[in-house]
């Protein structure tokens, strides 16, 4: 945003205009919220943000509002920020003024979204008294004390019910625990140009239909089913075969023109007892994998669902990624390779690979401090440049990370989606577009999106095999979004 100011800027829009535009906004969505005659506090902070608040509380005051002013800037503003102060003339308080317990609504302007160092001293006590009592409370850019890049809470954060901010979103309004601490997003339109915001080039985007419409596959009246790919997916041991089932449906389903099971013998006859549209293969370790890849047509490989984190599975993976197939890695695919990044690395094939491990198989292959020290959105850039393959990180906020530097943040998952077996089954989703020829990026980023709103569709108390179950409507659906 830094960035994208400063082309404003260059473009002929003054620094004053655009904070004037800023702080304007925000007044709007208070005064839109604000019962009539509530007490407002306005909390100022150093830096822009600060001016944002300034010029807030002076359109709040001007517009008839009961207004008082916490200036915690230290009287470090410079530039437009100075001015904004020096034209705000309503009553002020100070952080130990009882006004802070009375106020009914809070306008937060202590931090922006740039904030990158723990929150202490007066701004931490002034936000632990604020947050005792649950008011409405109107964040500028971000609520003060959440890490606009990262979404991590830098010491304490604010409460708020409402978050405004300018021209876009940051990730942090995207990314856990932030999102929780937003409240209701509006953005804010400044008036700059799409070509001041390309400026930033940034690689960082929502996963919505938008970022990958163009790449759906479409059908042709004259194609047939190796037009969609075929796909395989490798099952696990007899007493272990339920996931690559679903993996394996859920594929068709999405899809791919024909789905293959690849079965240890030991997995055969239950395999068989539970499979119709979906085919089955003898496949015996590592050999066995290769033989099943070895039809040129069978052009994606789903490994993992149901797989021991065992060195067998370590060769299986090996043998699948180095076949002319692209890979979808998943659970004791990528738990086989804990602690060995390299080894993980050196097995990525020609074709490439999409790994989708939650946070506790991430934290196993990656170490966990990479989360904790970074963030997920900046951990699985991290970890898709060190292993070569695009990185699905899921959880409510599922990040996508290819190697190039893009990156997607999944917004759509609801809550009841957190249950046993929902990972094969995106799994198998994903492998379903990448055999329809999408590219790495874009077929994860679908697949994730339309396992959010297969989800939203479904309804709380869903099992994983509903989203097969309904995967039909909703993949309709995904064709026209």
């Amino acid at each position: 945003m830094s960035a994208i100011d400063r082309a404003a800027v260059a473009e002929g829009i003054p620094f004053e205009t655009l904070m004037e535009r800023a702080g304007g906004a925000v007044a709007d969505v208070v005064i839109r919220q604000a019962p009539v005659g509530a007490p407002i506090l306005v909390l100022a902070g150093p830096g822009n943000n600060g001016g944002d608040a300034f010029v807030a509380a002076r359109h709040l005051l001007e517009a008839g509002h009961p207004v008082s002013l916490l200036d915690l800037s230290g009287g470090q503003g410079t530039g437009a920020a100075a001015e904004a102060r020096a034209a705000y003339t309503g009553p002020e308080v100070g952080a130990e003024d009882e006004f802070l317990d009375r106020a009914e609504v809070i306008v937060d302007g202590l931090f922006g979204g740039g904030l990158a160092r723990d929150v202490t001293g007066v701004f931490a006590d002034v936000i632990a008294r604020l947050n005792r009592r649950h008011r409405e409370v109107v964040a500028i850019d971000m609520p003060s004390g959440v890490d606009g890049a990262t979404g991590l809470v830098r010491g304490i954060a604010i409460e708020a019910r409402r978050t405004v901010t300018f021209q876009r979103r940051r990730p942090g309004h995207l990314l856990l625990p932030g999102r929780d601490f937003c409240g209701e997003v509006t953005v804010a339109d400044l008036g700059m140009s799409d070509t001041a915001v390309g400026s930033a080039l940034c690689q960082t985007f929502v996963n919505t239909p938008a970022l990958w419409r163009d790449a759906r596959p479409m059908l042709a009246l004259a194609g047939h089913k190796y037009d969609r790919g075929h796909a395989v997916v490798v099952s696990g041991p007899m007493t272990a075969t339920g996931a690559a089932r679903m993996a394996a449906c859920a594929a068709l389903r999405t899809g791919a023109g024909l789905v293959t099971v690849a079965s240890p013998s030991e997995a055969l006859l239950v395999n068989a007892n539970h499979l119709t549209a979906v085919m089955l293969v003898r496949a015996d370790g590592a050999e066995g994998i290769a033989e099943a890849l070895a039809d040129p047509r069978r052009n994606v490989v789903c490994l993992g669902p149901g797989l021991p984190a065992d060195d067998e599975t370590r060769a299986k993976v090996r043998a699948a990624c180095a076949s002319g197939a692209s890979a979808v890695i998943d659970a004791g695919g990528l738990s086989a390779f804990a602690g060995d990044v390299a080894g993980l690395a050196a097995a990525i094939g020609p074709k490439g690979a999409v790994l989708t491990p939650h946070a506790g198989e991430f934290s196993r292959v990656f170490g966990k401090g990479l989360v904790d020290e970074a963030g997920r959105l900046e951990a699985a850039r991290r970890a898709a440049v060190d292993v070569g393959a695009v990185v699905v990180l899921k959880g409510p906020d599922t990040v996508i990370a290819a190697p190039d530097g893009r990156a997607a943040i999944t917004e759509n998952a609801p809550p009841w989606l957190a249950t046993a077996g929902a990972g094969d089954v995106l799994a198998g989703m994903i492998t379903a577009f990448i055999a329809q020829g999408v590219p790495l990026f874009e077929a994860a980023a679908m697949g994730v999106w339309l396992h959010g709103d297969l989800a939203q569709r479904v309804g709380p108390a869903l099992i994983a095999t509903d989203l097969i179950a309904n995967l039909r409507t909703a993949r309709a659906a995904f064709d026209h979004v």
